[in-house]
């Protein structure tokens, strides 16, 4: 009895876009924009020499015999200047002597990669003969590396223009706080979203292409995951950055904080972040190189890992991968919370105190992201078709 031959279907109907890649580039590239906007904000701020508010505590001027503190106009404009380019250029050496240690080992472990994930020697029509993995992990190392840059380049520039307007209006100093972090935010999760768009719009048709015009449910699930553990090599490298940049810039911000305290504190008897100490620019440089640059690289690590893995996830469910823009949910949600994000920052411009207008802007952003979730709701199907601990969602 001859066999029954299996259903075929279209593979350009796998995978299918729908409206989704619409919404996931325009939202990305908005977020570029308005983070791009923001640091024109922060740049532009011009600092006065004679507006800076000087310290006229007669007693206090007094008991500073050695002249430790500046007390004028012209020695706050002109400490602030200097101190404010040692920051800037210890922050800059540090990350290009990392990122140089890292490129090296991004380099040699793609070798690794190639060698043991990507292999594109071996006789499997399953597989593409080129290392896509190694690519996109390249590609996440190198992304994560911008991420960390543009948030250290942010916060050396912003820390100087904030302690100099809140010399003059603790409003407009939180006001420019508040746009400097937004680049890091808007600028990281753009970039982030539109290269693994790019990455998936650009694998896609070659990996899929391999099975030809028509194949079953069985080609076309294993070639979609197939895919989505290619791309997920931009988590891995995300992931890699990040772990070098926030425990490298970490060990180097202790180090340097109780190097400075042991130095200014122990044996010099100097009170804390003292002028006289220069152990304390160590200090302020881990602060910006472990806490800003490395909290870049991490949460853009995090946000391409948790998106590459809900994918690969996604690749194993027939309903998903047929069902045109499904599969793209995660990246929709992000997208979306760009614009749930881009309305609530507005509520910085309310006239309240400092700590509720961020109240605020959280009740803002939890209701927003709720609502523009549920119309994403209507792209996935009635069923899922997952097994997952012996059950089928």
């Amino acid at each position: 009895m001859a066999a029954v031959a299996e259903k075929l279907y279209p593979v350009e109907d796998v995978l299918a876009l729908g409206f989704s890649h619409y919404i996931i580039i325009i939202f990305s590239v908005i977020a570029i924009a308005w983070g791009t906007f923001q640091a024109k904000q922060v740049a532009g701020v011009q600092m006065y020499q004679e507006k800076i508010r000087v310290n006229d505590n007669e007693e206090e001027k007094a008991e500073d015999t050695g002249a430790v503190f500046p007390w004028t106009q012209e020695a706050c404009f002109s400490q602030m200047k200097e101190v404010a380019k040692y920051v800037n250029d210890g922050a800059k050496a540090f990350l290009i002597k990392e990122y140089s240690m890292l490129s090296l080992f991004c380099i040699l472990f793609s070798g690794v990669l190639i060698c043991a994930v990507d292999q594109p020697w071996r006789n499997d029509l399953k597989y593409p003969k080129f290392p896509y993995t190694t690519v996109c992990f390249l590609v996440g190392a190198f992304t994560s590396m911008i991420a960390g840059y543009i948030g250290m380049m942010i916060a050396t520039i912003c820390n100087v223009k904030v302690t100099y307007l809140c010399c003059v209006d603790k409003v407009q100093g939180f006001k420019i706080a508040f746009a400097g972090g937004q680049v890091l935010g808007f600028v990281l999760v753009g970039i982030a979203l539109l290269v693994l768009e790019i990455l998936i719009l650009s694998f896609k048709p070659s990996v899929m292409g391999m099975l030809g015009k028509e194949a079953t449910q069985a080609q076309l699930q294993r070639q979609s995951q197939v895919l989505f553990e290619m791309i997920s090599g931009y988590g891995l490298g995300g992931s890699t950055v990040a772990l070098f940049g926030r425990v490298g810039g970490g060990i180097y911000t202790k180090a340097a904080d109780v190097g400075a305290d042991l130095a200014g504190k122990v044996i010099s008897n100097l009170p804390e972040d003292s002028p006289l100490n220069p152990g304390t620019i160590a200090d302020n440089v881990g602060d910006n190189v472990g806490d800003i640059a490395g909290m870049g690289a991490d949460l853009f690590g995090s946000l391409a890992e948790a998106t590459c893995a809900a994918l690969v996830v996604s690749g194993t469910s027939w309903p998903l991968i047929s069902t045109a823009g499904a599969v793209y949910f995660p990246l929709m949600v992000t997208a979306v919370g760009i614009g749930a994000s881009f309305i609530t920052v507005q509520f910085a411009n309310m006239k309240a105190e400092v700590d509720t207008k961020l109240r605020t802007q959280l009740i803002v952003s939890t209701i927003l992201m709720t609502v523009v979730c549920v119309p994403l709701l209507w792209t996935l199907p009635l069923q899922l078709d997952i097994s997952f601990a012996g059950e089928d969602f």
